[in-house]
């Protein structure tokens, strides 16, 4: 149950109302302060409609910020937004296999950036090594943009977590398909 409760339109001034045009529970807890979620849909809506990275390559990056996190919210709702973006139901069992160190069909870019999500969620930071195979693979414009967006999704897993925000029931399916790991 969410540290806070999930507010509507109803519940905010005139000017505010427009940032719960998307009517999910993590802008109706975030939208407590209107300025953080004015900034949150900046950058997170260039980092889906506006960056240079290739979109499938992208969530997969993401879903591996999710997955790590093991937060329930954001795997859900980007196995259903990756999905959009061509991320098939076997990228999906290949991120998970590949996290488990199991050797997959996923192509040499998508294994690094994988790994980059995961050393930058784990570790803090990529590797002197994936940093470099990335730059092989990609312009310094696209490397950026994976960098910001990972690095964007570790904090949005962080939010989710520490205000306990809840899945929408619409979203349960993909948790049902795709489990998240107990430690």
């Amino acid at each position: 149950m969410a540290r806070l409760p999930y507010l509507t339109q109803a519940d905010l001034q005139p000017e505010d109302q427009k940032l719960l045009a998307r009517d999910i529970a993590l802008m109706r807890l975030m939208v407590h302060s209107p300025g953080a979620t004015r900034a949150f849909q900046g950058l997170g809506g260039y980092i889906r409609n506006k960056s240079t990275l290739d979109g499938r390559l992208r969530e997969l990056a993401i879903l591996q910020v999710g997955w790590l996190a093991r937060s329930p919210y954001e795997w859900s709702h980007h196995v259903k937004i990756g999905h959009d973006f061509g991320v098939s139901d076997a990228d999906i069992q290949a991120l998970i296999d590949d996290t488990a160190g199991k050797a997959t069909a996923l192509g040499a870019v998508e294994r690094c950036v994988l790994r980059a999500a995961r050393e930058m969620t784990v570790e803090g930071a990529a590797s002197d090594a994936t940093f470099k195979e990335l730059q092989g693979y990609f312009s310094t414009e696209h490397l950026t943009d994976l960098v910001v967006t990972i690095a964007f999704y570790c904090a949005v897993v962080r939010f989710l977590a520490t205000m306990q925000i809840d899945v929408e029931p619409e979203y349960q399916t993909y948790l049902d398909r795709w489990p998240l790991p107990r430690d």
